[in-house]
């Protein structure tokens, strides 16, 4: 097959994106495919599309400490605000397939799945309108809710007074993922400023019930429920620092749960994914607090494709190694 890999583009998770990216271009590679990889945001030269494709070689990309500074971004590049470099279309149209490696922005809210399927370009992961639910952490939450699966208490922040607002709790922008823009706030005057770093990714911001416990998350593939795992950072919670920087987190798989637990966080899991009508692979993020019931958090439609990942981790538990996990996604485009 000739596919394009898409990754980068203008979003806060654009480090990580480029580090599936590149594994996954590496992957396909080795299973013989022609493959194309290309930042989404940065311009080609249309009549260099023929070139960009290969059958052999490696990429490499690693995840820097901080987040990336997207202002400079936009001078590097001088694409501006324009979110899908030049050629990048064209590109795609020459492919049998795209494989999706974005995170974040509009890589995973349906912007760019409702383009690609627009222009006739099949493409890995779910549709536009299931990528939009599930990015939206209040619509999510709301069809949680609606399909009996358990998630903490949450209500969106209207601007009104702090004082009203009861802490411990969670402060989130609804619109990213690996945990940007997210505080734990334990006491009342640390909200203004999570309040204040939260609205910095957007103008939705979700305050959540805070729940202690174990943290989990659960890999659905192929309409199946992969081993969960759990995530046990060494300082702090599970933030931007500690998913992407080597040795700052302890992660179990198959983690430690009874035969039970780990089959009703399962159900849930896949339960969740029907619900926002999710396609071939997607994941789920869980809390399990003291008294051992299960919360989940959020679903993410196009989650991180390291080895070192949590998908997959967890399909490497189930048998499956990170090659075939790459071919099977793009095996099933939408």
């Amino acid at each position: 097959m000739k596919i394009v890999v898409l990754a980068g583009g203008m979003s806060p998770e654009r480090d990580v994106s480029l580090s599936s990216g590149a594994l996954i271009a590496t992957a396909l590679m080795e299973r013989g495919h022609s493959v194309a990889l290309a930042d989404v945001y940065k311009p080609i030269n249309t009549a260099e599309i023929d070139k960009m494709f290969r059958s052999e070689g490696k990429y490499e990309y690693r995840v820097p400490a901080s987040e990336p500074d997207l202002e400079n971004l936009k001078k590097d590049f001088g694409e501006g605000e324009r979110l899908i470099g030049r050629g990048i279309i064209e590109l795609c149209e020459k492919a049998d397939a795209v494989f999706l490696a974005l995170h974040g922005g509009m890589g995973e809210d349906g912007r760019i799945e409702a383009l690609l399927e627009s222009c006739g370009i099949k493409h890995s992961g779910s549709d536009y309108a299931s990528c939009h639910l599930a990015m939206d952490k209040a619509l999510t939450k709301a069809i949680f809710e609606s399909n009996g699966i358990p998630t903490p208490k949450w209500n969106l922040y209207c601007d009104e007074d702090i004082s009203e607002i009861p802490t411990p709790c969670v402060v989130k922008p609804c619109g990213c993922g690996s945990s940007v823009g997210v505080t734990i706030v334990e006491t009342p005057r640390e909200l203004e400023k999570a309040i204040s770093l939260a609205k910095s990714y957007g103008a939705k911001v979700m305050i959540e019930e805070k729940i202690t416990g174990r943290e989990f998350s659960v890999g659905i593939l192929g309409g199946k429920a992969l081993p969960a795992i759990e995530i046990i950072p060494k300082t702090g919670f599970y933030d931007y620092k500690n998913k992407y920087q080597a040795g700052a987190t302890e992660e179990i798989c198959p983690a430690d749960l009874t035969e039970s637990q780990a089959e009703e966080m399962g159900r849930i899991a896949l339960r969740a994914h029907n619900a926002l009508g999710l396609g071939m692979y997607s994941r789920l993020d869980f809390l399990m607090d003291r008294d051992g019931n299960f919360f989940c958090l959020e679903a993410n439609a196009l989650p991180g494709m390291t080895p070192s990942s949590l998908l997959p981790q967890e399909a490497k538990a189930a048998g499956i190694d990170y090659i075939t996990l790459c071919e099977m996604i793009v095996s099933s485009p939408v």
